[in-house]
């Protein structure tokens, strides 16, 4: 690893538990460890009441689906919701819907009332909770915390879970076979109850627009501009999915192997589950020494390989302690990958699409985990479970060798936060929704300067059309060759409002490079305009065009 990315590792890295030092902060994720604990208890319960209810392979392996699809389908729209209104309000929700599954389930229970089924439906209702929840917890972290913090953050979001998950299976397990799966659920949903205290008693808001909120339409249409118009984005999501496609195969088909290759019960099945969950810890909690060592490519290439590793053990050991260990080997590979890839792509986001692209991330990945947890289910019923886990092995180095095409960029600190924009003044009265608006900004750029100014243009289109401009071009004059324009269009003028306030700190550096490019005595002219078809009703707001200085 160079010089230059270790210094670009050191400084988004603090220590791994400063984040803690915040009172807020420290509640939320203490919350969060106490319902991660319940989400494991009930996690344990339901798998293993699938099991014992149910002869079928894949309707073991579909209650990882149950959970998942949903995030896969609604955290697109979450991760609108979250970014337009409060992400504190949009946690409560989802954590309500998530208590409510709990409830139900318990009373069904109780009830003697349920089917296999059922349980995928309660299951999946709560996975419709979290949907609502992840994007906007972790888009708040960068509200509640310096930018600085967000990667020692995401760490101990997934040390602190991944701490419940070493000792939760194990006690789950513990609590099912000793008072069934009633106490556990009712465990589970007292933990869900502590989570909206939590909420409720602490608050924190992110940075207030000066603008209008989004329609929900719109608010996902800019938020996968962004997100296809984002390399670094983009490489993460894929390496996401292919990455819960594949491993996902250790955590749906564990109860199988706990049931059939190792003969045990509901304590066995903990007991791999905490191993797993240990080795996840220690890999979280030597998260920052790991990547001050190792590139963020390096670390997700080995963690492939170690859960490619971990599945070959779990295919072919008939012991529960050798089983125990190579989960340890799984669990540290899962947490390094998925840490990496949630901070890759929050460090990439400005804080105005932070929620969408977050959300975008985790229905694709969630997405991953729910079609490769049928997949290596239908395979173990079908064929084999020992074949279902040595082809998971395969696609985890196939997954892993995708470095070459979709490489993970080393992090780095970049303000991303959106400046202000001071409104220009206008000769016409324009309304919000008056357009299309046509935006001109004119360059003189000497001879010696046309390559340079090229390969800049080149990254201006990417930064104003991820940001709503629409048909970029730019123009050369055949007369004045020296007189360059840059053109582009917004629907309407609110749209052209909200480009300039989301264009960050990073973005404007563009600006002062192209003003050192530039030529003239003074700085580039915009010229704005309103477009009007020829043979419209006139209205006062399409009646001319004008321009300012900036």
């Amino acid at each position: 690893m160079s010089r230059v990315a270790r210094a670009d590792a050191a400084s988004v890295s603090s220590a791994t538990f400063a984040p803690l030092e915040s009172p807020t902060f420290r509640a939320i994720w203490l919350a969060a460890q106490l319902s991660g604990l319940g989400w494991l208890f009930q996690t344990v319960a339901v798998s293993w009441l699938m099991a014992t209810i149910s002869t079928s392979d894949v309707m073991v392996a579909l209650v990882q689906t149950s959970t998942t699809l949903p995030v896969f389908i609604l955290s697109i729209f979450a991760g609108a919701i979250a970014d337009n209104f409060s992400r504190r309000h949009v946690m409560a929700i989802g954590w309500c819907v998530i208590a409510l599954s709990s409830i139900m389930l318990t009373a069904v229970v109780a009830l003697g009332f349920y089917n296999p089924w059922m349980i995928l439906a309660f299951s999946c209702l709560a996975g419709c909770g979290a949907a609502f929840t992840d994007p906007a917890w972790h888009a708040s972290v960068g509200d509640i915390l310096r930018k600085r913090e967000v990667p020692a953050a995401v760490t101990l979001i997934s040390v602190g879970y991944n701490a419940m998950r070493s000792i939760g299976p194990a006690l789950g397990g513990v609590v099912v076979a000793s008072f069934g799966p009633l106490a556990a659920f009712a465990a589970a949903t007292l933990t869900y109850l502590a989570m909206l205290w939590a909420i409720g008693l602490y608050k924190w808001s992110g940075r207030a627009s000066p603008l209008p909120r989004e329609p929900l339409s719109t608010a996902i249409h800019d938020g996968a501009r962004f997100t296809a118009l984002s390399g670094e984005i983009k490489a993460a999501i894929a390496r996401g999915f292919l990455f819960g496609l594949t491993s996902i195969s250790i955590l749906a088909l564990l109860p199988l192997v706990a049931r059939d290759q190792l003969g045990g019960g509901p304590i066995a099945y903990g007991v791999l589950m905490a191993g797993f969950g240990a080795g996840a810890l220690c890999a979280g909690i030597s998260n920052n020494a790991l990547r001050r060592s190792l590139s963020q490519e390096r670390l997700t290439t080995l963690a492939c390989i170690a859960c490619a590793a971990c599945c070959l053990a779990l295919a072919f050991t008939p012991s529960l302690v050798v089983a125990a260990i190579a989960l340890t080997l799984g669990g540290a590979g899962w947490v390094v990958t998925w840490t990496g890839l949630d901070v890759s792509v929050q460090l990439s986001s400005p804080r105005w699409v932070v929620g969408r692209t977050l959300s975008i991330y985790s229905a694709l990945s969630s997405g991953g985990v729910a079609v490769g947890s049928w997949i290596w289910g239908v395979v173990a019923e079908n064929h084999s479970l020992t074949l279902a886990l040595e082809a998971s092995a395969g696609a985890l180095l196939l997954v892993a060798a995708t470095g070459l095409l979709l490489p993970i960029r080393q992090w780095k600190e970049a303000d991303q936060d959106s400046l202000g924009f001071e409104t220009p003044a206008l000769a016409l009265d324009l309304k919000s929704r008056s357009g299309p608006i046509v935006v001109k900004i004119e360059y003189s750029i000497p001879e010696a300067n046309v390559e340079t100014f090229l390969d800049q243009m080149q990254e201006r289109r990417r930064v104003q059309s991820r940001a709503g401009a629409r048909h970029w071009n730019l123009q050369r004059d055949l007369q004045e060759p020296l007189h360059w324009t840059e053109t582009f269009r917004t629907p309407t003028w609110m749209d052209y409002l909200r480009l300039n306030h989301r264009l960050t700190a990073e973005d404007r550096e563009l600006d002062r490079s192209l003003l050192e490019l530039h030529a003239g005595e003074l700085p580039p002219r915009t010229r704005l305009a309103i477009e009007r078809p020829t043979g419209a009703p006139r209205r006062r707001e399409q009646s001319g065009s004008f321009f300012f200085r900036r």
